[in-house]
């Protein structure tokens, strides 16, 4: 089974949404379930798991209300306050939800570079394991040092960073994120996602000989079984289409055996997100 471990859906509003700024208008509007299907049927996609694109409950209630409508969304990786005095009652009231398999916070955009150490948060991300959910980690490279950190505070959870770790592709800055991810794959219980890169490059300048110098890296450092495929639809439009980006994983998997590319494709992620 091919699994699309990312992807986005929303109604859009300007308000919720303001992170769209004046340069990506093609994100602009509602993308919802039936879009995605028709990509993911193009692609040969099978099933994906929905991530949150929007810091808000109502957003999460919508995707899980998705999950149950359309059976190719196998899984949600929603936002929920982690930091807040009343997160874990809000958590048990999603705890029997089948769909509900991850917890995400938008750390990227946190103005504080070490804010995914802080004492609330964690207090928050501690609660996920009993109820057997993982956390993806969305942070740029410049966060990499402090979620090594992180992780090590949480030995027992699973975790996911998303993205790659979104380095710095645009400047061909391999370093020090190679370095970095090296050190957060030594950590058993983190997996990777192949995923997010052209929009890390130049939007309309990018090669693919570029995006594959810095997922040789993070496939060497988590191999097949810790990395899963993505396609960060439909922010990833801002520089390239489903259908490229399926094409050039797919060229770059071939290197690997059956049961590894088998792994990368769906496996990986049925394991990770315990779809």
């Amino acid at each position: 089974m091919k699994i699309d471990s990312h992807h986005h859906f929303w109604k859009y509003d300007p308000a919720e949404y303001s992170w769209m700024n004046e340069d990506m208008g093609v994100l602009k509007k509602d993308h919802v379930p039936g879009d995605l299907r028709q990509e993911i049927e193009k692609a040969g996609i099978d099933a994906v798991v929905s991530v949150q694109a929007s810091q808000t409950l109502a957003e999460t209630d919508a995707l899980l209300g998705y999950a149950a409508e359309h059976d190719f969304i196998r899984g949600v990786v929603g936002w929920f306050p982690l930091a807040g005095e009343n997160v874990s009652e809000i958590l048990s009231g999603y705890a029997e939800n089948p769909y509900l398999k991850g917890v995400r916070h938008v750390v990227q955009d946190e103005p504080d570079d070490r804010f995914i150490l802080g004492e609330a948060f964690g207090r928050g991300v501690a609660l996920l394991k009993d109820l057997n959910l993982v956390y993806d980690i969305l942070i740029y490279e410049r966060q990499l040092a402090a979620s090594i950190q992180f992780v090590d505070r949480h030995p027992d959870l699973v975790f996911v960073l998303d993205h790659v770790a979104k380095p710095r592709i645009r400047d061909d800055a391999m370093e020090p994120w190679a370095e970095l991810m090296r050190e957060i794959a030594e950590r058993p219980n983190v997996y990777c996602k192949l995923s997010g890169m052209a929009t890390e490059a130049a939007w309309a300048n990018w090669t693919e000989e570029q995006l594959i110098r810095f997922a040789e890296v993070a496939l060497e450092a988590f191999g097949p079984n810790r990395m899963m495929f993505g396609s960060d639809w439909p922010v990833a439009k801002l520089a390239i289409d489903y259908q490229r980006w399926v094409s050039i994983v797919a060229d770059f998997l071939a290197q690997l055996s059956e049961d590894e590319q088998s792994a990368v494709w769906g496996g990986t992620a049925m394991k990770a997100y315990n779809l």
